[in-house]
């Protein structure tokens, strides 16, 4: 069974064609700029380097016929034509509370998504879009939602609510929904395997620390809480975004003149790291000019650590304990600096790292001290893969 992965946002595309009999990525691939002059696809076909195709993509159904001729193509293809991909799994962003699981796309799933649009305005919009463009060019091929919310659906509602009017839930739903679930799921599963352990017995507090980012508390397989919020805005410090904040900042900027588009834009696109060290938003480059010295550089990189050390204390309290906390995601998984210095002074809690183990970038690997009670584990994130094997499931049942 060969899956195509599909990931749409706003003007690209992301994709993996996956060989389920082996897990293997047989092709994968970007379209970018779509809708916008000079657009591109990237290609990539297992054991061959990048093809770039200069071709026009106005919109995102030109975009997969565009993908699905490369796919089929004789010269830089991989599979001989269209009937060889049994189904197509989409990322969606935002499944509210609708979905606390994957689901077949149907007509009722459709309707669902719109509804969900106003929680996820800059993101279900271009999922959806990318479903309508699968069904367009690929019609009668069964597909598969895969949300970002569904797996912190566990939560307890004393996690999730806030102590706003409940009235407030009841009318916008307002609530914690919490994001990056697709990749929780999947390092704390893989962090059981690893612990050669059912995940029933285990509470793994996972660590998706990138330019967006989040941590879990994932109590015997299911989340508990969560540090992203209504929006991906909340919780940790990020590359742009501000993570979590006194509301009452908000009311008191406005009475300097912002607006709540201003104040919005602020907080998600000139705050966390960017914000704080004027450097930029990559934590290489922070870390970089932190160790040449520059103060505002030292801040941002100590608040970016102290935030997830908080984190970490607060869910090992709320799970009365934990048994491994997994790094993943593009810091999480190449950062030597940010793991050693999150697990520093945390010896109290059971946590200590082998500093000689945690010279590896993008590789699982364990790098607990002899001693640590708690297990400290680097997991490679791979949410395609997790969104083909939850299609399969599907497909098959």
């Amino acid at each position: 069974m060969k899956i195509l992965v599909i990931n749409c946002g706003s003007s690209s595309l992301k994709y993996q064609l996956i060989d389920m009999e082996t897990e293997k990525v047989i092709a994968k691939g970007l379209c970018e700029r779509i809708g916008i002059n000079d657009s591109v696809l990237n290609h990539i076909p297992d054991g061959k380097g990048k093809i770039v195709i200069k071709v026009d993509l106005p919109n995102h159904e030109v975009a997969i016929r565009e993908v699905i001729k490369a796919l089929t193509d004789k010269e830089i293809g991989v599979i001989s034509d269209l009937s060889e991909i049994s189904a197509v799994g989409h990322r969606v962003v935002h499944g509210g509370e609708k979905f606390a699981c994957s689901v077949p796309i149907t007509a009722e799933v459709m309707k669902a998504l719109e509804e969900c649009t106003p929680l996820a305005p800059l993101h279900n919009p271009p999922n959806i879009t990318g479903i309508n463009a699968v069904t367009a060019a690929m019609p009668g091929i069964p597909q598969v939602g895969v949300f970002d919310t569904a797996f912190h659906q566990t939560m307890p509602e004393k996690a999730y609510m806030y102590a706003l009017p409940y009235e407030f839930y009841d009318k916008y739903r307002i609530r914690k929904y919490g994001f990056h679930g697709t990749s929780h799921k999947f390092v704390a599963e893989s962090a059981a395997e690893m612990l050669g352990r059912p995940i029933e017995e285990l509470k793994i507090i996972t660590l998706h620390i990138g330019s967006g980012a989040s941590i879990a508390a994932v109590k015997y397989g299911k989340c508990v809480d969560t540090s992203m919020g209504f929006t991906p805005l909340d919780g940790l410090v990020m590359g742009t975004r501000c993570g979590k904040l006194d509301p009452a900042v908000l009311t008191y900027l406005m009475k300097y003149g912002y607006n709540a588009k201003e104040i919005n834009m602020i907080m998600n696109k000139k705050s966390g790291v960017l914000g704080v060290s004027g450097v930029g938003a990559d934590t290489r480059d922070v870390w970089a000019a932190a160790d040449a010295g520059d103060r505002r550089s030292i801040l941002a990189r100590d608040m970016f650590v102290y935030r997830i050390k908080a984190y970490i204390g607060e869910y090992m309290a709320a799970m009365n304990g934990c048994d491994a906390i997994v790094f993943t995601a593009g810091v999480g998984e190449n950062d030597f600096y940010t793991r050693e210095k999150v697990c520093e002074d945390m010896d109290f809690l059971g946590i200590k790292m082998d500093t000689s183990k945690n010279h590896v970038r993008g590789e699982q690997a364990d790098l607990s001290a002899a001693d640590s009670k708690v297990k400290v584990l680097v997991i490679p994130t791979n949410e395609e893969l997790a969104i083909a094997r939850e299609t399969k499931r599907l497909v098959e049942s």
